[in-house]
């Protein structure tokens, strides 16, 4: 078997979040896609915000979005574990009625798993490479 294809189609189902279920529901996955964003968005609002503040404060760009970072960190990381915690018993149910929701949940889990990493540690260097270059 051809390793580097495998490996390339497990990536592929991990990122889509859906190798737990072989589902392709369109509009549901583009809704949990809309929610999970909006959690994303609004933790990248108040992470920019409080680097902003942090450098009004005095501190350089990159001071500044590490101490943002470290003070957000728990708010950013409660609020996906507690969205994720709510949604693993939809994700995990057998019935009829959620059969139609799990694809909901696991985009949204999946998806605010990777979106949490990304406003922890992307967020802040984009936003100090940013910075750099408007001097």
């Amino acid at each position: 078997p051809d390793i580097t294809n495998e490996r390339s189609k497990l990536a592929d189902k991990i990122i889509k979040g859906r190798y737990l279920k072989d589902k392709d529901d369109g509009i549901i996955i583009a809704e949990g896609l809309a929610n999970y964003l909006k959690i994303g968005v609004n933790d990248s609002i108040l992470l920019v915000e409080f680097i902003k503040l942090k450098i009004k404060e005095g501190y350089h760009v990159i001071e500044a979005a590490q101490l943002a970072s470290k003070a957000r960190f728990r708010a950013v990381l409660l609020t996906s574990i507690t969205t994720v915690a709510g949604l693993t018993p939809l994700l995990l149910e057998k019935s009829m009625q959620a059969q139609i929701l799990i694809p909901l949940a696991t985009s949204i889990i999946f998806g605010l798993l990777a979106t949490t990493l990304l406003v922890l540690f992307v967020v802040p260097a984009i936003y100090s490479i940013l910075e750099d270059f408007k001097k």
